[in-house]
């Protein structure tokens, strides 16, 4: 397995800050940071990150990518930097809602567009490319959310999840504010979801849930999150989604068993042509425990569904393409 070296070495795969851009769309406020392709793009790849997490989850497979490929991560609203939605849900549709918003907004420099998500936002990703099929290319999915959380092996953790935030919603709101911040609550829900043996790498990656885990704008948007979270997959969406799709799942996965996804797989349209790849040793931390041979992967599919159409044009190495953007210092390695 590659985990340490992969993480340990993603400065040189791409030691440069992306850039922050902030848009106001008709649903909301979203923020994104772009990783602009080190060569002439060929593809731009809008990448949404899962439940309680932000754009620093992806920043390793972004970093990966092969160089001509342009990187969008939106903090989805209600996480990180983009703020909550004023009045709607924070749920799939609300998310597929805006980001559709934000593939409309985007340069229209004949760059195709792909859509990747990563577990929550799997489900995120395969809805937007089911109402978008006019503007996504192409589907990829890492730990793509094949069955409700509840009749996963992680059932009994799940129904303890769900416990504990009812009980976080009905106590007076700085004190439910404060457990579902809990650092404790956020140690064991990483320490339930690796897989890696490795002291180091799980030191990183207790050390990133703990440090991005609780940028959340509230006690409402997760509790609104985690319900819609334990409730959806990407099932159902896959029936309508007639792009290019792959699916990266892994074999230790507890949110989502390897049959689990064959059986997903076979929900596509033909048209689809869906494809599952599955990655030994690991869990459903693909993204933070083998984010290299994830990108691999992806970065392979993108270049067999979406051959050179020579469209796209040069970008610069030091900010990204899609529209005005700033850097806030705070891309790294994360």
């Amino acid at each position: 397995m590659e985990g340490v070296s992969s993480i340990l070495e993603s400065a040189p795969i791409g030691a440069y800050l992306p850039a922050e851009t902030r848009w106001d769309l008709p649903a909301g406020v979203l923020r994104t940071w772009t990783y602009p392709a080190r060569t002439s793009p060929r593809v731009r790849l809008v990448a949404v990150h899962g439940f309680r997490g932000d754009h620093h989850g992806l920043d390793l497979v972004a970093r990966a990518l092969p160089d001509d490929v342009e990187t969008v991560v939106p903090d989805l609203p209600g996480f990180g930097r983009s703020p909550a939605f004023p009045a709607r849900a924070h749920d799939v549709a609300g998310y597929a809602e805006i980001l559709g918003q934000l593939l409309e907004a985007l340069p229209q420099d004949g760059l195709p567009l792909a859509v990747l998500g990563h577990s929550y936002g799997s489900v995120v990703a395969a809805a937007l490319a089911a109402q978008h099929p006019d503007a996504v290319a192409a589907l990829a999915l890492l730990n793509p959310i094949c069955e409700p959380a509840l009749a996963s092996a992680q059932r009994l953790p799940a129904l303890g999840a769900a416990l504990f935030y009812r009980v976080c919603a009905v106590l007076p709101e700085a004190l439910g504010d404060r457990l579902v911040r809990s650092a404790a609550i956020t140690r064991i829900s990483s320490e339930l979801m690796m897989k890696t043996r490795d002291a180091h790498l799980r030191r990183i990656i207790n050390g990133q849930h703990a440090a991005y885990f609780g940028a959340f704008a509230s006690r409402r948007v997760v509790i609104q999150a985690y319900a819609d979270s334990i409730r959806a997959t990407v099932g159902d969406w896959s029936g309508q989604v007639t792009v290019r799709t792959l699916l990266v799942a892994a074999e230790r996965d507890d949110l989502g068993s390897v049959a689990g996804q064959r059986r997903l797989r076979e929900t596509f349209p033909p048209q689809a042509q869906a494809r599952l790849e599955v990655l030994p040793e690991v869990g459903h931390l693909i993204h933070y425990e083998t984010p290299r041979r994830a990108a691999r992967v992806v970065g392979d599919f993108l270049a067999e569904a979406l051959p050179e159409t020579g469209a796209a044009p040069a970008a610069s190495s030091s900010r990204p393409a899609a529209g005005p953007a700033r850097s806030d210092g705070n891309g790294g390695a994360a």
